[in-house]
């Protein structure tokens, strides 16, 4: 049933975040939405992130919307071709592209304490005005390259990962990379084999975990299609081993001490030399910095045209990497798998809430929000994949469905309130962080550095606490925890 005269709804950003908001207020008789996308197609990472083997770590059955299973995934863990696919197949099925303005860059947005809504503007000239405004653009979108002295200045082809160049051709080259992450580990078994050499720079060495996948079969995929609870059980299946291995964050250390087992016989299993498995045997605990999956990671750094170099960078040369040994490592080209800039959330969009304050200043210390969703100061504001939301173990679908469902409740109250902003309380939001950095204390992110924590140090990214949690706590929103204003 359609909202009479429900509140006009704008949703930056079309990744899983923007679309799986739009379909539950869709799905609950909201229809005023736009969705403001910078790029000319759907996606988010899996848009922009083409690499060589680039694929989710989290299986593809819980890794999709609990609304829209797919039988025919052609395999556990899904590559990025097929999720975007998908995506898109579900953006279609509920007819959400109409509402995609693409190539709307949002550059700033400002809430109008008069009229109780919000002006955002884009890059292209644009200006769009409405009662709610969502966030969706996620912790994932803006590349980091590192700050190493002469990066410009090599004079080969260089590149992120998020940005691959599909016109170098690698065949029979030298390349260097950069970087030791999630993305790293997935391509660099990918260009092994055509690379001449291939020397990978690594600062600290990541705990890698065998990769359970399989190509799903026929059959699998008729018993997924046909036989219900199939694929539900197979979803079921991994939702429940996360939040077992989730546990092992903060509640039972024993878990993960059992899970850095297997990592570690599964480095002594495919790595026979000692100076090289020394050289990837982490030193930190298991779950400080994000865990890998991959079973053809560790077997193409035993190739011999690879080789593991340790020694810090110092510089970026013309002809390769400088390091602080001295040597020059020559390459003909240079890929940064050096992730993203996940603690500035929104950047660089400039939002200025009540009063005309701005965003950036009330995160100075490093973003907050409730539950991850609302800011105090900020009416009619939420977030999709906020601060303190990602995960250590599980499927941020999960995370991004329980989110939309508070939302949801949100624009209904505003619905029932005509003529009102809705502003979560500021001590309510206040207590609820300090909790929350409280519990961030005992986990094992504070004892490494990673994407995970700011330059204070703060951890901005991660919940810490299973899945299920998070959805008890986010399952219905409270009225009580919030302010309703009349707009004057």
């Amino acid at each position: 049933m359609t909202v009479r005269n429900g509140p006009s709804i704008l949703i930056i950003g079309a990744g899983f975040g923007g679309i799986g908001m739009a379909i539950e207020l869709r799905r609950n008789g909201f229809h005023d939405i736009t969705i403001l996308e910078r790029a000319a197609d759907i996606g988010g990472v899996w848009r922009e992130n083409t690499y060589p083997g680039a694929a989710c770590d989290v299986p593809s059955p819980l890794y999709s919307f609990s609304f829209e299973p797919k039988p025919d995934w052609p395999q556990r863990y899904s590559g990025q071709a097929a999720i975007h696919r998908y995506l898109r197949g579900v953006a279609e099925r509920h007819d959400v592209l109409s509402a995609i303005r693409f190539g709307a860059g949002v550059t700033d947005a400002e809430f109008d304490d008069a009229t109780g809504r919000w002006t955002v503007r884009t890059a292209d000239g644009g200006s769009w005005i409405a009662d709610v405004l969502i966030s969706a653009v996620g912790q994932l979108s803006r590349p980091s390259l590192p700050a190493i002295p002469g990066i410009e200045t090599f004079a080969g082809p260089s590149f992120h990962s998020a940005e691959w160049d599909h016109g170098v051709d690698l065949g029979g080259k030298r390349v260097a990379c950069v970087g030791t992450g999630a993305s790293a580990i997935q391509f660099i078994p990918q260009i092994q084999p055509v690379v001449a050499e291939l020397t990978l720079f690594q600062r600290t060495p990541a705990w890698v975990i065998p990769k359970f996948d399989t190509d799903y079969t026929p059959i699998q995929h008729n018993l997924f299609a046909r036989v219900p609870g199939v694929l539900l059980a197979e979803r079921f299946g991994w939702w429940s081993i996360a939040e077992f291995v989730s546990l092992g964050l903060v509640e039972f250390p024993v878990i993960a001490r059992w899970v850095a087992r297997i990592a570690a016989r599964h480095l002594a299993e495919q790595v026979e030399d000692p100076q090289l498995r020394a050289k990837l045997t982490p030193d930190y605990p298991i779950g400080c910095k994000r865990a890998l999956f991959s079973n053809d990671y560790y077997p193409a750094l035993t190739q011999p045209n690879v080789r593991v170099e340790t020694t810090a960078i110092s510089e970026i040369t013309p002809r390769g990497i400088g390091t602080a040994d001295g040597a020059v490592h020559e390459a003909d080209v240079i890929i940064y798998g050096t992730g993203f800039k996940g603690t500035e959330f929104l950047y660089p969009m400039d939002v200025y809430g009540r009063g005309g304050r701005k965003l950036a200043d009330a995160w100075a210390d490093g973003a907050h929000a409730y539950y991850g969703i609302t800011v105090p100061g900020f009416p009619n504001l939420f977030l999709i994949y906020g601060p303190n939301t990602n995960l250590g173990v599980g499927s941020i679908i999960y995370m991004i469905e329980s989110q939309a469902r508070y939302i949801r409740q949100a624009v209904r109250l505003l619905a029932d309130h005509p003529g009102h902003c809705v502003e979560v309380r500021a001590d309510l939001e206040q207590d609820y962080n300090t909790a929350l950095q409280q519990r961030l204390a005992r986990t094992p992110w504070n004892f490494c550095s990673s994407w995970y924590r700011n330059a204070a140090g703060r951890i901005t990214n991660n919940w810490p606490g299973s899945q299920t949690s998070y959805r008890r706590r986010t399952r219905r929103l409270d009225p009580r925890h919030y302010t309703l204003t009349p707009v004057s």
